[in-house]
């Protein structure tokens, strides 16, 4: 019996910081990241996103060290809605919310005027 040896298939690790450019690429990423709902794969994105912008920077504007953003962004970080909200300005984005196409969730009793 013949022995074929395989070659073993070598990946680089794949950061998607790298493959944020353009404005519409971050708007873009971070409204496909509300769509699933999960406020870790949220900050997750977040966090890409203020990489691929340059964390150091961002970290001054909040008045932030570097390591301290990194901190608050990483898996197990929970920053607050504050420091969310406000590197989400810096990197001018803001959240909007929508109505789900299936009409589920609580429904809203009309307000009498």
């Amino acid at each position: 019996m013949e022995t074929v040896l395989k070659e073993k298939a070598i990946f680089e690790d794949y950061d998607i910081a790298d493959d944020i450019e353009t404005p519409e690429d971050v708007a873009a990423l971070l409204a496909a990241s509300l769509e699933e709902n999960d406020p870790d794969f949220l900050l997750s994105i977040v966090g890409d996103i203020a990489r691929s912008q340059g964390m150091t920077a961002i970290a001054r504007e909040m008045g932030l060290d570097r390591r301290g953003l990194y901190r608050a962004l990483a898996p197990d970080g929970n920053p607050s809605f504050k420091t969310v909200f406000k590197l989400l300005d810096i990197l001018g984005l803001r959240i909007t919310v929508e109505q789900k196409a299936s009409g589920e969730g609580i429904k809203t009793r009309a307000l009498a005027v």
